[in-house]
């Protein structure tokens, strides 16, 4: 059966405070009965006490227990001072033997009295002379005495002796307990109730709060990532709102970046398509002869369109991490010098200058060298293309601490501020139509980006001292 998450929070609330409830009432009633139980012994003791305190006075009077002995009536009286004002089973009983007549105290209780252990002081007490034989008592209940010493002059001149059993409260005692129950009862009731209300409302509030996130993730689950939820407060689901929000940001870039690459890739991809479309309908129409001219322009239009096709797989590979690297020790200016030495041909065709500044005086690299190589000739490509013709580029190479810094820093034209941070996306160009003559396709920096961060380093772009573009590049040592 399928049960919301208010009804499982409204019941996890309500079990939860019914537990609270119960643990309380049963450790209240629990305190109660215990302290009132030590007020009964505590009072049941003093009453001992007075009673050891008037024995005393009366074996004083006469030096002997004899008068008290044969005169039952001022035992009963004595022990009747004691008593309190409520009605007890009569305390002594009579009995005829072969020896005569004498009374026994304490009478027999009750079987049904006995079993629960509810007797009344006065019929638990019993008087011992000094060599504890009885002078009021049962025979057979003297191995259960407690004795308690009589003085007389600094001496032991007998033993009130008291059996064992529970004090019977008084009237009132059992009715301020009577009370007190009641009361417990209406307090863990209205209490419960309570709880019940407080369960539900924040059963409702906190179910309402995830029902919203609930929606919101539905809704962005079908592609509505304009969606957002508000953060009410700043507690874990309110942290979770936030987080929610920054996800549907994150997912509406990446659909908006998306639909952007693919604009820009069906745009790159249309216009070499057309221009072959073009002179190959012009060729078989005879408006244009078959030149070698004509086979130029075709072969470099299909040139385009291989570079891009590699430059757009290169990309996706490193995106998913799939280019792989073999990271071995190296020296990156050799990397560096090798490139150079590769792009030698349309260095000197811009007629560029290029000074390489090393002042790391050797340092070594944990790097995979045909990557390395490849963000050396990415970055050395931009340069050329766009540099005008008699240009400067510099080459810096430092360290500081473990981290080898590499700059490089070519001449005009420049960078404005504002696409500098979009250099290295993708499909981007500060110059579209300037770049597609120039055969890129705005991938380069882009794949350059990734080689950098595959190596655990950090590229970015700055404006440079000579006029032109700045690209600032940190690599670790010990990667």
């Amino acid at each position: 059966m399928y049960k919301s998450i208010r009804l499982k929070l409204f019941i996890a609330f309500l079990l939860t405070t019914l537990l609270v409830v119960a643990g309380m009432y049963v450790f209240m009633r629990w305190s109660l009965e215990r302290g009132f139980s030590e007020f009964i012994e505590a009072r049941q003791q003093q009453r001992i006490e007075l009673l050891i305190d008037r024995l005393g006075n009366h074996y004083a009077e006469s030096a002997s227990w004899e008068p008290l002995a044969s005169s039952r009536q001022q035992w009963i009286q004595m022990l009747r001072a004691e008593r309190v004002h409520r009605r007890q089973p009569k305390p002594w009983r009579h009995e005829k033997g072969l020896a005569g007549s004498h009374y026994i105290w304490p009478p027999a209780l009750p079987g049904q009295a006995r079993k629960q252990g509810f007797t009344p002081l006065n019929l638990r007490l019993m008087l011992l002379n000094v060599d504890k034989s009885i002078i009021y008592g049962r025979q057979q209940d003297l191995s259960q005495l407690s004795l308690h010493p009589i003085q007389y002059e600094q001496k032991i001149v007998g033993y009130l002796g008291l059996l064992p059993g529970k004090p019977i409260k008084q009237l009132g005692e059992l009715r301020f307990m009577e009370q007190q129950t009641r009361a417990f009862i209406w307090i863990a009731l209205l209490m419960v109730f309570l709880s019940a209300g407080l369960a539900l409302l924040l059963a409702y509030f906190f179910g309402r709060r995830l029902k919203k996130i609930t929606v919101a993730t539905k809704a962005l689950g079908s592609g509505r990532y304009s969606m957002r939820l508000p953060v009410e407060s700043s507690d874990e689901l309110g942290q979770l709102a936030q987080d929610f929000n920054e996800m549907a940001s994150a997912l509406e870039q990446a659909e908006q970046a998306r639909q952007r690459w693919i604009a820009d890739v069906s745009h790159e991809l249309r216009t070499p398509l057309a221009i072959l479309r073009g002179e190959l309908e012009a060729l078989q129409d005879g408006i244009r002869p078959m030149t070698l001219e004509a086979i130029d322009s075709l072969s470099n239009e299909v040139m385009r369109l291989t570079r891009l096709t590699d430059d757009l797989y290169q990309l996706a590979l490193s995106d998913h991490g799939a280019l792989t690297y073999r990271k071995i020790k190296l020296d990156p200016i050799i990397i560096l010098k090798r490139s150079i030495a590769g792009l030698r041909s349309n260095i000197d065709k811009k007629q560029l200058s290029i000074q390489l500044i090393d002042k790391t005086h050797s340092v070594i690299l944990n790097a995979d060298p045909d990557r390395l190589a490849q963000l050396f000739q990415n970055l050395l490509t931009n340069s050329i293309n766009y540099t005008d013709s008699g240009g400067y580029l510099d080459i810096t190479f430092c360290k500081k601490n473990d981290i080898l810094m590499i700059d490089l820093n070519d001449s005009e034209p420049g960078v404005s501020t504002q696409e500098l941070d979009k250099l290295f996306d993708r499909l981007y160009r500060v110059e579209k139509s300037r770049s597609r003559n120039l055969g890129g396709a705005g991938l380069g920096l882009a794949i350059c980006s990734n080689i950098v961060a595959a190596h655990g380093g950090t590229i970015k772009a700055g404006t440079s001292g000579l006029g032109g573009l700045a690209v600032h590049i940190e690599l670790p040592i010990q990667s």
